[in-house]
């Protein structure tokens, strides 16, 4: 063998050792919370959850309870077009399954964790490799109002992720216009709230974990008795 040509394999042996490295990357540990009133799925209760399927964005999956490293949490099973498709994996909670008449009305925002993976090598590196990692993550969210009105959230983004499932993206959405009534009553049957994850750069599968309901001080509001299985 050659000088040239040994140096011509190691090049290459390097490149392929690095490509493979990258797509092992350990994902991230799932955020912990210790909240009493947080909503973590722990007792494998989504009840007051479902896909929103039918809007012509809307990409289609089902929701299901796994455990990711231990940890219980919400996931958003795609069909497995989402990224092909260009569309959009949302997921509508009712609060008002969750919470009491009186705490729904204090409600001035809402935290939680959520989480992406991928199923598939389409994220495009720098160099042009392909791997299996979901890569950015954002969307937005709303929710409705007395009125029948809706109210769109702020948008959220966390970093971009190189593992095949990326770590805890924890994202607050606001009623930031509450002191003008644009909140939830109490009154409505329902009390619901909307997350979307748009933008897909790989075909891959949502999370959600560890939802907060929060008080104008940034308290979390307690669950109803019923809804204790929740979390």
């Amino acid at each position: 063998m050659t000088k040239k040509t040994f140096v011509l394999l190691t090049v290459i042996m390097t490149a392929a050792f690095s490509a493979c490295t990258e797509k092992q990357i350990p994902p991230p540990a799932p955020a912990e919370c210790d909240d009493p009133n947080a909503v973590t799925f722990d007792n494998d209760d989504f009840s007051f959850a479902v896909p929103l399927l039918d809007d012509k964005d809307s990409a289609q999956g089902e929701l299901s309870v796994v455990e990711v490293q231990g940890n219980k949490m919400l996931k958003f099973t795609d069909s497995g077009t989402n990224f092909a498709d260009d569309t959009v994996q949302k997921i509508l909670f009712d609060g008002a399954k969750l919470l009491s008449a009186e705490n729904l009305a204090k409600v001035r925002s809402i935290e939680m964790d959520v989480y992406a993976d991928a199923t598939a090598e389409e994220l495009k590196n720098e160099d042009g490799s392909m791997v299996k990692a979901p890569g950015w993550i954002g969307g937005g969210g709303g929710a409705n109002l007395p009125g029948d009105k809706w109210y769109k959230f702020g948008e959220w983004e966390g970093g971009e992720y190189n593992s095949v499932m990326s770590g805890a993206v924890h994202i607050e959405l606001k009623f930031l216009l509450a002191d003008s009534g644009k909140c939830w009553d109490g009154k409505m049957d329902e009390s619901v709230f909307q997350i979307m994850r748009w933008g897909a750069q790989n075909e891959g599968n949502f999370y959600v974990d560890n939802i907060l309901f929060l008080d104008s001080d940034g308290d979390s509001l307690p669950l109803m008795k019923s809804a204790d299985n929740a979390g």
